[in-house]
């Protein structure tokens, strides 16, 4: 059986370095950083309360896979909205402010389903070539 201090003190450390993460926020990637580290203090206070109960096949030892399934599907989609912010922007630093331009261009290229400007034709060029 083990104490439950050091298992506490270190679900403790890393909720609280992973808000100071989600605060302090200077770009995205440490956003996510501190949003993984939230969840990975749940897993070890969840994996520490279900060492000490009596029965081993509670929802304490299955949950931490279903917290673990969706930690790893939040970062996939997280680091791919952060890819397509740093393709638009060319910074992923979130403090910065959105231009305006970035807006109409992104929305301009996606309502015409094709990626290209209205100045190209087809092979590419521009008008005047």
């Amino acid at each position: 059986m083990i104490h439950l201090a050091g298992p506490y003190i270190v679900a403790a450390l890393l909720v609280g370095l992973g808000v100071m993460g989600v605060l302090v926020r200077r770009n995205a990637v440490l956003l996510l950083i501190g949003v993984e580290l939230i969840l990975s203090g749940s897993l070890v206070l969840l994996v520490a309360s279900g060492a000490t109960s009596p029965s081993r096949w509670e929802t304490s030892s299955i949950l931490p896979l279903f917290v673990i399934t969706i930690a790893a599907a939040e970062v996939v989609v997280a680091l791919a909205v952060i890819l397509t912010a740093f393709r638009l922007r060319g910074s992923i630093d979130l403090d910065e402010p959105l231009d305006e331009r970035l807006i109409a261009r992104s929305a301009s290229s996606s309502s015409l389903g094709t990626g290209r400007t209205g100045n190209q034709s087809r092979s590419g060029r521009g008008e005047g070539a």
